[in-house]
């Protein structure tokens, strides 16, 4: 096979991007200096080879457990919970939350073929020891809602504080160019002053 359609048929495979894209960013790689496609080749690789999840809360890692396990200083009795290791960083950048994490490693979707099995609810309902709060903190999409409200009926019979993260206008938003649903939204989660 031609190595451009290879590379072409290969970036396809990649989440988001379409034949357009992969078309552009292979002509884009022919332009780069070798040692520049060695890097990133290299980085993949290491990528693959070096990190892991978490056995505990399946965050990506280099060590097991992870630094967010091990970590002393944060509080063991609230775990946030996320659908993927990437929803984890824009939590810890807020500096609001001490916690522990779960990730569930993607949301149920009946439509996908991915149900509660799929998915690390039983490892995070082996982890509720000592445990207080679960902040669901699933996109606030169809699939994000879906697996939510499916944690809450598993944790709420518990005893456990569940609580969800708030959604609405961001801020700087304009109320008028807002959609219905997020103004919705807003006005169930308002909060006294």
């Amino acid at each position: 096979m031609d190595p451009l359609l290879r590379l072409i048929g290969e970036l396809t495979r990649l989440p988001g991007v379409g034949p357009k894209t992969a078309n552009r960013l292979a002509h884009h790689l022919l332009k780069v200096d070798l040692a520049d496609a060695h890097a990133l080749a290299g980085a993949i690789l290491e990528v693959k080879e070096k990190l892991f999840h978490c056995s505990a809360c399946y965050s990506i890692t280099s060590i097991e457990p992870c630094e967010l396990c091990t970590n002393p200083q944060r509080d063991g009795s609230r775990i946030c919970v996320v659908e993927e290791a990437f929803n984890i960083p824009p939590i810890e950048r807020t500096g609001e939350y001490r916690g522990r994490y779960h990730v569930l490693l993607g949301a149920l979707s009946p439509q996908r073929g991915v149900g509660p099995d799929d998915l690390t609810i039983d490892r995070l309902m082996a982890r509720l020891d000592g445990v207080q709060e679960v902040i669901l903190a699933t996109n606030p999409d169809v699939e994000g809602e879906a697996t939510a409200l499916y944690l809450a009926r598993l944790l709420k019979p518990r005893g456990l504080m569940v609580t969800r993260l708030a959604f609405g206008m961001p801020v700087g938003g304009d109320i008028e160019y807002t959609d219905e649903a997020t103004l919705a939204r807003s006005l169930a989660g308002r909060r006294e002053l």
